[in-house]
């Protein structure tokens, strides 16, 4: 009889309530965000770079901000600031009508 009340208790702790298992997952997800949520401020690129005086459509740094699809990325993601972003929008453009960068991608 010893045998078969060990069993059981083993079956409790493998098969664990619904409640249980919500409140695993709502702690899982608490630690997922909690761990790639970043308190670091995102830097414009051509802010750092004194040299830069202005973008160029001839840059090759161009196809880090554009996806495959051929949209541009917004600032949010990239990090630049709103001054740099519209330089880089007209170097992008300008860039396509040359042929240097796709229109979209295939």
């Amino acid at each position: 009889m010893a045998e078969k009340i060990e069993e059981v208790e083993v079956v409790e702790k493998v098969a664990p309530t619904t409640e249980e298992k919500e409140e695993k997952t709502t702690a899982d997800k608490k630690k997922f965000y909690k761990q790639h949520k970043s308190n670091k401020k995102k830097v414009c690129i051509f802010c750092e770079d004194k040299n830069c005086k202005f973008i160029d459509y001839k840059d090759p740094r161009l196809k880090k901000f554009v996806t495959e699809k051929g949209k541009i990325i917004p600032s949010r993601q990239t990090g630049t600031c709103s001054r740099h972003q519209r330089e880089l929008t007209v170097a992008i453009k300008r860039a396509r009508n040359i042929a240097l960068l796709p229109f979209s991608g295939d």
